[in-house]
């Protein structure tokens, strides 16, 4: 099911909501857990018994690491068994037909295999079961005695399709309590419509415009219609991501959760390394914690720090997508990251604001070439287009595309900045009087809100391009 889609806003959201909120705390988690579980179920029947099996699997691992914590041979045991076992059911799914297609095309043989569809969000709520295994061993959280807590924990829907990934530390007392009430839902409404009006005005719109150039051979793209293109799916991936996000944490919000910010801003960055601690956080923060520290982080020697963000890169690209593109996308942020930090980082923060906000941009922007392309030699193609390998400066698609989608550029750099919100707060806030304020409030996220149902209406499907990672 898609929080952007007239089932759940209707019917799913409003029927959860009233039911969570007329029965007692006691029963609020069971209310939210079987909620989870039916959400997950809707469009995952078969996979939802896979969930199930990783809870079952990893709250008893749990548990046993506790019990074992006086001999940590057997605790450490426990461990790498819960880790493992995690891991396997990840690849299998994940990586599989990768695989196969890799060693078929490099051996001199034809490995049969089926293709298996991906279970959604299975990298989401695995690296949240290996985070929980972990912190439990190493002390940083109790073990969740209560089998139905530790259930919504990974199966909480706000979160589970895409993120965010939420540290059981984070979460391990409002499992327990938490506060509820008028106040949290109209904050949760806010910044659900939010993410809502970014997915389907902003990121859909966008995301049409991308798929029209990508439709085009690289090479008979000019510079000005790839740049165009590049840009259109940057604008579509943030508002698509971010937009899931802002949803998920206004949901989270709405029953008494707080979670974690996932974006910040990333695109107002001046390096790779900042746009990296503002884009998709909890992932960063998840390998930051329980990979590039356990490996030495950087209290090592530089070429064994360079090693560790080579490792953890080459995950982060693999943790996308089994295909070769997304490896290398990994590795040239490794790289990237590397440079800054040990050859031209220092001059980059010499060098004047808005020349290191288009060194940073550009950068970006090649690295979502490879990130949106099916091959790395579409990659190479599109990458020489966007230089002049192509058709020319300048074509006639690429010119209309953008006498046709100048205002939705403009909307949408404006909503890649703590400008665009600083504007909305400043209409809202506009009126001296308190009650004018908030009719004003009132009036403008209904008003986005309709807007938005009105996209959706005129849209059959709409998924979130995070489904697929």
């Amino acid at each position: 099911m898609l929080f952007s889609s007239i089932t759940f806003l209707f019917l799913f959201l409003p029927v959860v909501l009233a039911v969570y909120y007329i029965v007692p705390f006691k029963a609020k988690n069971i209310v939210l857990l079987i909620a989870s579980l039916f959400f997950y179920a809707w469009g995952e029947p078969v996979y939802v018994i896979l969930m199930i099996l990783s809870i079952m699997l990893n709250y008893f691992c749990g548990r046993d690491i506790k019990e074992n914590e006086e001999d940590p041979r057997r605790a450490k045991l426990g461990v790498i068994f819960a880790v493992a076992a995690n891991l396997f059911v990840l690849g299998f799914f994940k990586y599989y037909g990768f695989l196969i297609e890799t060693l078929n095309a490099m051996l001199p043989i034809d490995i049969p295999y089926r293709e298996l569809p991906l279970p959604v969000g299975i990298s989401f709520y695995t690296f949240q079961a290996i985070s929980y295994i972990l912190d439990v061993y190493w002390k940083k959280a109790q073990p969740q005695n209560n089998i139905l807590y530790f259930a919504l924990y990974i199966s909480m829907f706000p979160q589970l399709i895409a993120g965010p990934i939420v540290q059981y530390a984070d979460i391990e007392e409002q499992l327990r309590r938490r506060h509820m009430g008028i106040r949290k839902i109209g904050e949760g409404a806010q910044l659900f419509i939010i993410g809502l009006a970014k997915k389907v005005i902003l990121a859909n719109s966008t995301g049409a415009v991308f798929e029209q150039v990508s439709g085009m051979a690289a090479g008979n793209l000019s510079i000005l219609t790839a740049w165009i293109g590049v840009f259109s799916y940057a604008f579509q991936i943030y508002f698509d991501f971010s937009g899931y996000s802002d949803m998920a944490l206004g949901l989270g919000r709405m029953f008494g959760f707080e979670f974690r910010k996932n974006f910040d801003y990333p695109y107002v960055s001046k390096s790779v390394t900042e746009f990296w601690r503002r884009w998709h956080i909890s992932l960063s923060t998840w390998f930051r914690e329980y990979v590039y520290i356990p490996l030495g982080g950087n209290r090592c020697s530089v070429s064994r720090n360079i090693f560790n963000l080579m490792v953890v890169w080459a995950l982060t690209g693999m943790w996308h997508g089994a295909a070769w593109n997304f490896i290398a996308w990994g590795v040239y942020y490794g790289v990237i990251l590397v440079l800054e930090k040990y050859v031209w980082g220092a001059y980059v923060d010499r060098l004047p604001n808005v020349v290191r906000h288009i060194y940073a941009g550009v950068l970006v922007l090649v690295g979502w070439v490879f990130f949106f392309s099916p091959s790395l030699g579409y990659a190479i193609r599109y990458l020489f287009a966007m230089i002049g390998g192509g058709a020319g400066i300048v074509d006639s698609e690429g010119a209309f595309l953008l006498v046709t989608h100048w205002l939705l550029y403009l909307v949408s750099v404006l909503g890649c900045s703590a400008f665009g919100m600083s504007v909305l707060r400043g209409v809202i806030r506009a009126p001296r009087n308190a009650k004018l304020r908030t009719a004003a409030a009132v009036v403008i996220y209904i008003g986005m809100f309709l807007i938005s149902v009105a996209f959706l209406v005129t849209d059959t499907f709409n998924p979130f391009l995070y489904f697929r990672f």
